[in-house]
């Protein structure tokens, strides 16, 4: 008798599909697969050969479109990385009492005491504080970050500005002024602290960072140029402690903003036994002997410049700097950095010999004024290539205490300069002052070619 046919088994129910549910034939049998990877848990991708999903197509068209809007100014780009725009708002509002605390206590102090000497000598020693001090604020500032630091750092500058005022409207003694302006030396760089956060943002990008470091310059040179300016209207138009006030509020104001954007703060480095300071990293000695010999170059070239034609010339000067910086930043980085400082350099004193040029050869304010204009484009230039150069010596996890060195070795330049510069204007006059920057801007050219400096291995 013949066998009764095989009853053909009844396929089971198919699970509920979804839109996110692929049917593939696998052994002979109809299986449903995920769109999804398991191990990537995005999308899966096509097989090779095959059409592409609806889906990744539509992902490929958006991501072209975005290039497509990606800005091509490298500023843009810049300031496009996540939160950078807090960052860089808090740190320009921190950043521009800088250039009005000094000004407005000498405005301050001269006004009610009748007497430069003491202004000047109060603020040189609030230099000399500031010289002393912000290498430890930075080393803490990289040991244990920036907001844990930087805002009780500035709690106690901005108490001892207040102090300040205090001691001038109540006429104490005058060691009093001293003492509180000392006090001021507790101020975070700022500046060197945005650098940190750009260098952590962007390591690994040399385009982007030499980007970074010339907007920092820029925005260092347009804060130089409009602090003085605010100070002395409000000292002028209001009250004279009104400059000091108002700056001590926007430097806490800009600080608290700036260490409030936690996400971009580069993360801390415990210091261990076996850390040395910057100081004896390679190439770094040579490094922050050129930016004393650059400190020269302002400190000489302000004093200069306010005794022949008044202060409001050295603007220009300061424009100039920025508009080269921004610039600057828009070329390519450099191959070779320690070539390009050298050229830097060389450019610097050829075009400090200008004012000097104009000041004895015409008595035509317009003439100095273009001179100094042009005399700024290579300032800014040799301090980015030089920054470069100092997070490049310096180990990462010490930015911070590296480039407040290299603040520190600048400002020691600017107090010498200003006091050379001081020497030959009352012994030679104000024309041959102009010698001054020039020859500063030549031993900073003579110590990088004679200085070895030496790259870190990346």
């Amino acid at each position: 008798m013949p066998n009764p046919p095989a009853t053909r088994p009844r396929p089971a129910a198919l699970p509920a599909l979804s839109p996110t549910t692929l049917l593939a034939v696998t052994g002979g049998q109809l299986v449903a697969a995920p769109r999804t990877s398991p191990e990537s848990g995005g999308p899966a991708a096509p097989e090779s050969g095959g059409p592409a999903a609806p889906k990744d197509v539509r992902r490929r068209a958006a991501g072209q479109r975005a290039a497509r809007r990606a800005p091509t100014n490298p500023y843009l780009r810049l300031l496009a990385t996540p939160g950078a725009r807090a960052f860089t708002a808090g740190n320009l509002i921190a950043r521009l009492p800088m250039g009005m605390l000094g000004v407005s206590a000498i405005i301050m102090i001269a006004g009610s005491r009748d007497s430069y000497a003491l202004a000047g000598a109060v603020t040189a020693t609030g230099l000399a504080a500031t010289a002393v001090v912000a290498p430890f604020t930075a080393r803490l500032v990289d040991r244990f970050g920036q907001a844990r630091i930087a805002v009780p750092a500035t709690a106690l500058a901005v108490l001892g500005s207040l102090a300040l005022v205090l001691c001038v409207h109540y006429d104490a003694p005058a060691w009093t002024l001293f003492a509180a302006y000392a006090a001021t030396a507790t101020t975070p760089n700022t500046g060197g602290m945005s650098r940190a956060r750009w260098a952590h943002l962007h390591r690994g990008d040399p385009a982007a960072l030499h980007t970074a470091n010339s907007f920092e310059q820029a925005a260092d040179e347009l804060c130089f140029m409009l602090g003085p300016v605010v100070a002395a209207t409000l000292c002028g138009a209001l009250f004279p402690e009104a400059g000091t006030l108002v700056g001590a509020f926007l430097l806490m104001t800009g600080v608290l903003v700036f260490a409030a954007q936690r996400t971009t703060e580069p993360p801390p480095t415990p210091r261990n036994r076996t850390a040395v300071s910057p100081l004896r990293s390679p190439g770094m000695p040579a490094l922050l002997a050129v930016f004393l010999a650059t400190g020269a170059v302002f400190g000489a070239l302000e004093v200069v410049s306010i005794a022949h034609a008044g202060g409001a010339i050295l603007a220009l000067q300061a424009a100039g700097s920025c508009a080269a910086g921004l610039l600057y930043g828009s070329l390519r980085p450099a191959r070779n950095v320690h070539r390009r400082l050298l050229l830097c350099l060389t450019a610097m004193t050829a075009l400090m010999s200008l004012p000097l040029l104009a000041a004895s050869s015409t008595a035509s304010l317009p003439a100095l004024a273009l001179c100094l204009l042009l005399a700024g484009a290579a300032t800014a230039p040799t301090m980015v290539t030089g920054m470069t150069l100092v997070q490049r010596a310096t180990p990462p996890g010490q930015l911070n205490e590296g480039m407040t060195l290299s603040v520190t070795a600048l400002l020691g330049g600017v107090a010498a300069g200003a006091a050379g510069g001081g020497w030959l204007v009352e012994h030679t006059g104000t024309v041959f002052g102009y010698a001054a920057p020039m020859s500063a801007a030549a031993l900073a050219l003579a110590v990088a070619a004679a200085g070895t400096f030496r790259r870190r291995p990346e």
